[in-house]
């Protein structure tokens, strides 16, 4: 697993081997001690950063609140200087917008910066009060060129939209016929021109059909240079330019990003084919939208966490509308280099996320996964740098094979978790070919390897087709692919038993994000997923449709539809206050490990104008009948294992200010079979062949009962996308009321032909074959865990002053520290861990 904590090993000789134990000197406050009221704001209120946050990447951002800006521009100011005097001072020019980046590493030490509104007609505002941060060497460095390198290579600079596949693309003209995607654009570009209008009446309702036409067309073209898809790409925009375009449409963030990129393409592809009246009427169009979203963009997304419509399209296609424009408009101007300080400042994946995982939803990386690939390979291209060395790229590979598996369903959370796909999406094939190809990913190439459906892609084709020659590395997992990857800036955590071995692989993912709810993503702190054969054994349950109807508020989005708690029957409101964190984790060969800290996402309800608004169109409270409301809760904290290859083992910590009932929940595609004396739980998958037995202890007594019913059905009038609805089995285990509770949970999923072994307890002493658990349940005392494994000598210790490894004493740095002595990375080692902070982006009360 990949560590950004500084550690150090030091050697030593126990009994007649070596261990090597790494000490993590990670900050050890406690849940209840650290609980700022969000970790990311949704709408920046702060200015970032200051001297509570740890930036993310060395150079830091600054940013300033849409509403800490009194006039037509900002200027900023920073400087090692805290009078500002010196050569290190920066004082940038005055912009529209609320952010500036230093474009240049900054060295270690503390840093101040101030800014000032400043009006058109030059009237300097006061200086903001001075902030300061610190950077130190440990911060990773990602640094761009500014802005004038960019201008200067954009002058005269033509064509354009893919001028970074200019040098390659004469190349792959010669070779085009023999290219194994030929025949598959030759047929898409077959369906281009079978497109007709002509007697269409408003052609201006169909542009989200015609960009998709366009774009065929445009890529045949590109390659072949044949006439025939120019003119129709001409003729379709002659079909659009007397419909009229009303403001509302405009409005449609979607609709207004393809239909700038419809006349974008075709005006740069088809100069010469259109009259000079038809080009001022497409230039008209093109810079009426950017007018329009340029007061959308400016200040708002800089400060919005992460405004996902803007970010998957919309962004793109401006972003190309004015580079396409940017000779010809003063608007395209400067909204171009608004967007490339905004990717500097603000990209990929929000800018405070180094994981390469879609905080977003694990579905939804396919909707951005084109931007993702387009714009760092534009950017590179203009500015001689390159972005895809920004960590999140070069973990993004790593990342898509773990949260979606091939051959598999997906097993991240979010919008689209119950996708039927049985293998990644076509996007996703084509996002990880491209990843290969341009940066010899392996993680990507072996993905590829599986799953070659990236051929039937259209939209990256033209990339594909043009960068043929370019060799990608060997397709196999690199020989020290982890069992488990820490995802710690979105705090996921997925554990697999072989990844090599994906057709029967078990999967356990786990989910405990600092950006809380919100978006695309759930209500589901401290929840779990477990995927066996690439199919959920027990995972997040509902259909999505859009944001708004009740089943998607009830029985969706819902704590209720997730494997984590309900407090009282009340779950985790859409907000970012309800955030989580994986504080801790190991991977070893034979214990993958996670503590996920929810105690601060029970806080009431949500706040967001969308969510509320949502919320009073289907006539629906946040009431507690509802699930919604204030809770007494003040700890959830929650220890996860894979035991390799096929046990997971969960013991929960929750404590509360007064007495409340614990919703232990567990959902399944299939029905429960119930031993309430024993609390046993089974299911049973006939298609994958393979059975799974949980198991439930506490000191207190559970009610368990389940249902196939939703709170609130899925509408099939909503279905839109060809959904299949089935029933999935939801089971509460309903605790007697109390202040605190424990509850440890093991589950043994087997293949046809294995049983799970019997469980033997003698009070807190748990067998479960060769692996013996030690938990401690009575809430009395302190919460604590020991388990080992007689066969091959594999130990994990918490809350425990002293623990046996190899039949020798050792006693933990601190006894609330997680521990293990696992081999790892090749050898026997002991870990302490003690708890990491999430980095505040936000204020810090």
């Amino acid at each position: 697993m990949n560590l950004r904590e500084s550690n150090f090993h030091t050697s030593l000789t126990i009994w007649g081997f070596t261990v090597f134990c790494s000490l993590f000197s990670v900050l050890t406050l406690g849940a209840r001690e650290y609980s700022p009221t969000c970790i990311h704001e949704n709408m920046r209120q702060t200015p970032y950063p200051q001297e509570y946050h740890q930036p993310y990447l060395n150079p830091a951002p600054l940013l300033v609140p849409q509403q800490m800006k009194q006039a037509d521009f900002l200027q900023f100011a920073l400087s090692k200087e805290k009078d500002f005097s010196g050569n290190t001072t920066v004082v940038s020019k005055p912009v529209p917008w609320c952010m500036f980046s230093p474009h240049q590493i900054l060295s270690s030490g503390t840093w101040y910066w101030r800014f000032r509104s400043v009006s058109k007609s030059g009237e300097n505002m006061a200086w903001s009060p001075t902030y300061s941060f610190t950077i130190t060497d440990d911060i990773l460095q990602f640094v761009t060129p500014s802005f004038e390198v960019v201008r200067k290579k954009i002058v005269g600079n033509s064509p354009r939209l893919y001028c970074f596949l200019e040098d390659d693309l004469k190349k792959s003209r010669s070779k085009i016929y023999t290219h194994p995607e030929y025949n598959l654009m030759i047929t898409s570009g077959r369906e281009g021109l079978a497109a007709n209008y002509a007697t269409d009446t408003l052609v201006s309702n169909h542009v989200s059909a015609m960009v998709v036409q366009c774009e065929k067309l445009h890529t045949a073209y590109t390659l072949l240079q044949r006439d025939v898809y120019a003119d129709k790409m001409a003729q379709l925009v002659r079909w659009l330019l007397p419909s009229p375009v009303t403001d509302r449409q405009i409005e449609n963030d979607f609709y207004a990003g393809d239909l700038a990129y419809l006349l974008a393409c075709t005006y740069e592809t088809c100069y010469d084919r259109f009259s000079v009246k038809e080009r001022e009427q497409m230039e008209q169009l093109m810079e009426r939208i950017i007018k329009f979203y340029k007061h959308r963009f400016f200040g708002g997304m800089e400060n919005h966490i992460f405004d996902n419509h803007l970010w998957q399209f919309t962004f793109r296609r401006l972003l190309q509308t004015s580079l396409v424009l940017y000779d010809k408009s003063p608007e395209a101007r400067e909204f171009f280099e608004y967007a490339y300080e905004l990717w500097t400042c603000r990209a990929p994946a929000t800018g405070f996320n180094r994981d390469g995982i879609w905080m977003n939803g694990t579905c939804y990386f396919s909707a951005n996964a084109v931007s993702l690939y387009y714009i760092p390979s534009l950017f590179a291209y203009l500015t001689g740098a390159d972005f895809l060395q920004h960590p999140w790229y070069r973990e993004v590979g790593k990342a898509m094979v773990y949260s979606w598996p091939p051959l598999s369903r997906s097993v991240g959370f979010g919008d689209g978790h119950e996708q039927m796909n049985d293998k990644p999406l076509v996007i996703r094939s084509a996002f990880a070919e491209f990843l290969a190809r341009e940066t010899g990913d392996p993680y990507s190439a072996w993905y590829t390897s599986i799953d070659k459906r990236y051929e039937m892609d259209d939209e990256m084709r033209l990339y594909r087709m043009v960068r043929s020659e370019s060799k990608k590395p060997i397709a196999a997992l690199p020989a020290d692919e982890p069992k488990a990857v820490w995802f710690r800036d979105t705090g996921e955590m997925i554990a697999n038993s072989s990844m090599k071995d994906y057709r029967n692989n078990l999967c356990l993912s786990f989910h405990s994000s600092p950006f809380g709810s919100g978006s695309h993503t759930h209500s589901a702190q401290n929840a779990f997923n477990l995927h066996y054969r690439g199919v959920p054994v027990y995972g997040s349950t509902g259909y999505y449709m859009n944001f708004s109807d009740a089943h998607n508020l009830l029985s969706y989005r819902h704590t209720r539809a997730h494997n984590t708690l309900l407090i009282d029957g009340i779950g985790q409101p859409f907000t970012t206050r309800a955030y989580g964190n994986i504080v801790r984790a190991f991977s070893g060969e034979h214990i993958s490990y996670a503590l996920g800290d929810a105690s601060n996402a029970y806080c009431g309800i949500s706040e967001y104008p969308m969510w509320v608004a949502n919320f009073v169109k289907q006539h629906l409270e946040q009431s507690v009948e509802n699930g919604f409301g204030e809770t007494p809760l003040t700890l959830y904290r929650r220890h996860i294992f894979l035991l390799h290859p096929d046990k997971i083992v969960i013991y929960d910590e929750m404590e509360a200010k007064k007495p409340v009932r614990w919703d232990w929940l567990l959902h399944s595609p299939v029905k429960f079979s119930i031993d309430e004396q024993t609390c046993k739980l089974v299911t049973r998958n006939e298609e994958k062949q393979f059975t799974s037995v949980a198991q439930l202890f506490s000191r207190q007594d559970c009610k368990i009962t389940q249902t196939d019913r939703f709170v609130v059905p899925p509408n099939r009038e909503n279905a839109v996308r060809g959904e299949v609805f089935t029933n999935s089995w939801h089971l509460t285990a309903s605790f007697t009321p109390g202040k605190r509770n424990r509850i440890l949970t093991i589950i043994q999923v087997q293949p046809d032909g294995k049983q799970a072994v019997g469980i033997q307890r003698d009070g807190n002493l748990f067998q479960c074959g060769d692996w013996t658990i030690e938990a401690e349940l009575d809430v009395k005392k302190p919460a604590s865990l020991y388990i080992t494994n007689k066969t091959n000598q594999a130990v994990f210790g918490y809350g425990k002053s002293s623990l046996l490894i190899n039949d020798k004493p050792y006693r933990p740095v601190d006894k609330t520290a997680s521990l293990l002595f696992d081999k790892i990375d090749g050898s026997w080692q002991i870990q302490e861990r003690m708890d990491r902070k999430p980095q505040l982006t936000g204020s810090n009360r």
